[in-house]
């Protein structure tokens, strides 16, 4: 069996959504990040930066969605959730994803977690209020240049696809309107009718805020 270690509401959601997916045999173990969980000697032995998820397989930690993700989706081929017949179409997911984690990832970080790139608290102020801009211009790439639809990579579901949900439950604390974008706000839309992600949240204690909207 595999053990996840996360958080609610953070980006361990992608990988834990991924695991439901694909019916691995797993367990979900709470890493509580405002009690400082994630500073412990034994978790930090799994994750230096004391940070989820944690994905410990056969004894190994893997750390990183993007990396988990792919794991994944190789572990279990048969359920889908990538195109591992096809390199270049492989690739294109590892490419959005590696996007996520690189890029969309860092900007929100930079508005919630400014003190992990300075201590002067003017520069942590203006990347706090740079960030909505550089978020916005990442959701206006992936809303033209990736998005296809009805699934990120088209009509196939893949590990891309939790991936961006969980970035894009951020919109609203990111302080930017997600009616800009309505392939993204379709797309979590879709994504809350699936069995997994309702599974989740629910385990997780979340509740998707565009989800409680829709339904009330």
């Amino acid at each position: 069996m595999m053990t996840l270690h996360y958080f609610p509401g953070s980006c361990s959601l992608a990988s834990h959504i991924a695991l439901e997916e694909a019916g691995a045999d797993y367990r979900a173990e709470l890493v509580d990040l405002k009690a400082g969980r994630q500073r412990s000697s034994d978790y930090l032995a799994l994750n230096p930066l004391g940070r989820v998820p944690v994905l410990v397989v056969d004894g190994v930690a893997l750390r990183e969605n993007a990396a988990i993700l792919a794991f994944i989706a190789q572990r279990f081929p048969a359920a889908g959730l990538a195109p591992l017949d096809d390199p270049l179409a492989f690739a294109r997911v590892q490419g959005f994803n590696l996007f996520l984690a690189s890029t969309v990832h860092p900007a929100h970080a930079h508005g919630v977690r400014g003190s992990r790139w300075a201590d002067d608290p003017a520069a942590i102020a203006a990347m706090k209020a740079k960030m909505p801009q550089v978020i916005g211009d990442c959701f206006d790439m992936i809303e033209t240049d990736w998005l296809r639809g009805p699934w990120v990579m088209g009509e196939r579901y893949s590990i891309c696809d939790p991936y961006l949900f969980t970035l894009a439950r951020w919109l609203e604390e990111d302080g930017v309107d997600p009616t800009r974008w309505p392939k993204v706000e379709a797309h979590r839309r879709r994504m809350v009718e699936r069995p997994a992600v309702r599974k989740v949240l629910a385990d997780e204690g979340a509740v998707e805020p565009l989800w409680r909207k829709t339904v009330a």
